[in-house]
């Protein structure tokens, strides 16, 4: 599966703002985005970014931020969109409800990871279970009801435990519930655009695909 391997501080740099990529590092006065810190976009071309932006572009903005912060491509991000596009309801709402359900985001709400790719790492090489079953596709979409869980032969892992040690004083998302002692979490609700931990206008990513 395509996926973005360089440096993701950039990033968070290029969107002005944290985009919780790299763990405890975002967390740290080394964030490159941390609040003393003063901004400076990638590229050395800060000065074109003090510009009054056009509406295209602040709706390109708030794509790509949503994309980089669920850490995924283009072509999966629209196919989200068109899945959405289709639902009965608001289109921008079910778009991040689609998304936030994504088993690599829910590994990581959970505090079974230090951050998405570190979850989509766990999926990906099978330490996560779901009702039961072993399931290895980062994309796939859990329902109300589910139960996630770290397998039995993995719960040593050591960036597991720190990860649940950082989740337990942050707490888990509304529509999750988690049972700490036994690295299991349930869907207890589907989730919603307010859940979303950084705030992303979905109204200009409709915009922007609505053209």
């Amino acid at each position: 599966m395509a996926r973005y391997i360089g440096p993701v501080c950039k990033l968070c740099r290029r969107e002005k703002q944290k985009l919780f990529l790299k763990g405890n590092r975002c967390y740290s006065e080394k964030c490159a985005v941390a609040p003393e810190k003063k901004i400076i976009p990638p590229g050395g071309f800060s000065r074109r970014f003090s510009r009054k932006e056009s509406a295209y572009n602040l709706q390109l903005r708030e794509k790509q931020k949503a994309k980089r912060f669920y850490g995924i491509l283009e072509k999966q991000f629209k196919k989200y969109f068109k899945i959405a596009e289709k639902k009965k309801g608001v289109t921008g709402e079910i778009l991040f409800s689609l998304l936030e359900r994504r088993l690599d985001n829910v590994v990581f709400s959970l505090g079974f990871a230090i951050s998405r790719p570190h979850s989509r790492h766990l999926v990906r090489y099978s330490h996560i279970e779901v009702n039961g079953k072993k399931v290895n596709i980062p994309s796939y979409l859990v329902k109300e009801g589910d139960i996630i869980a770290v397998r039995e032969k993995s719960r040593k892992n050591k960036f597991v435990k720190e990860a649940i040690e950082e989740k337990l004083k942050a707490g888990v998302p509304k529509w999750l519930s988690l049972d700490s002692k036994n690295l299991k979490g349930e869907v207890i609700a589907l989730p919603s655009k307010s859940d979303v931990q950084i705030p992303i206008q979905e109204q200009l990513i409709v915009e922007f695909y609505s053209k």
